[in-house]
């Protein structure tokens, strides 16, 4: 690939706003795809590039803790074993102990971290002995919703405790059915949520536990006002637990306003995933662009490919491209069904499809294994959803590449 790569870095200067790459039949922008939160921030092109680092010399937080020393029940015990679980991540085993204890919990942990059974665990187990308890977990995505009942369902598998998934894009009628069962944890997107609660199916003073999971990727989703009055109805006293990569002003507020003395957990493996390898893929202009691409595709190490373009349209058009060409593609945006999103995912999941081309929508939460690399075919919004995309490649102890396609 290093015919595609540059070899020379662009120093120190960041790349304006309006910076546009031209050349051939048309032109691009580096960064100026306006959104509703508004313009792109300008990133300095040397933060694509960046060597793996050996694991090695990589700081790992040390782990003080077995599982066996939470004092979970037999019955969650068994599940972790069944799950081959052998011993918690930093995260897990900075935050269980706390929230065993009834402490509010800001978890501050990049993505891949293992954040998902931190809450979970000791939820599950409070939830198990005392079946009166009940759980509102919120997620930004139908994906990352539905990927969180998958991980209660199988930890409390045998254990009598339900659930329910009330997210957009899925029949409100058949959540309704579920909520009238009365579950133990409710696990929802904020709109889907709020549209609940107008028609009185869902009543938020119920739950005495509340998570927040990825708060800031729902703050810049624009959801700071549902998750306000959500928050806003809940009982007190409660447990109130966020999840977070970022801590921006945003979510000070919030947690000034609806947690009490929160013990602060954070698990930083440094701006980006240490494990991947970056780099840019230089491309003179927008024409060259496919063909760039489908070059690149067709190497063989490029075994699990996992694409990232702006817009919905983009995903599709770049999508029908690639299929015309002989490719094995699906592709994930908002505009799709949740069954369609979901057959996509599991075609990806599954190997049927070697090429997933998505949005934003896929940049969180989502865990697939075996991704080789990641492709930035559009600059990222900003910085920190970077980190967010590439971080599906390169989890846990396997490692990943991360291209990113910018102007020549």
């Amino acid at each position: 690939m290093s015919s595609y790569f540059t070899k020379q870095r662009f120093g120190s200067r960041n790349v304006s706003r309006n910076r546009r790459f031209t050349g051939g039949r048309s032109s691009f922008y580096f960064k100026t795809t306006r959104r509703a939160g508004g313009w792109g921030e300008s990133i300095d092109i040397n933060k694509f590039i960046r060597k793996a680092v050996d694991p090695a010399v990589v700081k790992v937080d040390e782990i003080k803790h077995a599982f066996a020393d939470f004092g979970f029940s037999p019955a969650l015990s068994a599940n972790l074993e069944k799950r081959n679980y052998p011993k918690p991540t930093p995260v897990q085993d900075q935050s269980i102990g706390y929230i065993i204890g009834g402490k509010d919990i800001i978890g501050l942990a990049d993505t891949g971290t293992g954040k998902t059974a931190a809450f979970l665990l000791p939820l599950i187990d409070k939830v198990y002995r005392n079946k009166q308890e009940k759980v509102l977990i919120i997620a930004p995505t139908r994906e990352l919703a539905l990927q969180i009942d998958n991980e209660l369902r199988a930890f409390a598998q045998d254990m009598r405790i339900y659930s329910a998934v009330c997210v957009g894009g899925m029949p409100i009628y058949a959540q309704i059915h579920s909520l009238r069962r009365s579950p133990n944890f409710v696990i929802g997107t904020p709109g889907r949520l709020k549209d609940l609660n107008l028609r009185h199916q869902i009543r938020f003073e119920q739950f005495k536990n509340i998570v927040l999971d990825e708060v800031d990727r729902m703050l810049d989703m624009g959801f700071v006002d549902e998750i306000r009055n959500i928050l806003g109805q809940l009982p007190s006293p409660r447990q109130s637990l966020f999840f977070s990569a970022t801590l921006p002003p945003r979510i000070k507020e919030l947690v000034q306003q609806f947690l009490t003395r929160p013990v602060t957990v954070e698990v930083k493996t440094g701006e980006t995933a240490a494990n991947v390898e970056q780099d840019v893929v230089r491309v003179p202009n927008q024409g060259a662009k496919f063909q760039t691409l489908h070059d690149l595709l067709n190497k063989d190490e490029l075994k699990k490919v996992l694409i990232f373009n702006e817009t919905k349209h983009g995903v599709e058009k770049l999508t029908d491209e690639l299929v015309r060409s002989g490719f094995r593609a699906e592709s994930i945006h908002g505009n799709k069904r949740q069954s369609q999103r979901q057959r996509s995912l599991t075609l990806f999941r599954e190997g049927s499809v070697n090429i997933l081309v998505a949005t934003d929508v896929a940049a969180r939460g989502l865990d697939i294994r075996d991704i080789t690399h990641v492709i930035n075919y559009t600059v990222p919004q900003s910085f920190n959803d970077y980190i967010h995309r590439i971080g599906r490649t390169g989890r846990g102890a396997s490692r990943g590449k991360a291209l990113t396609f910018v102007g020549a």
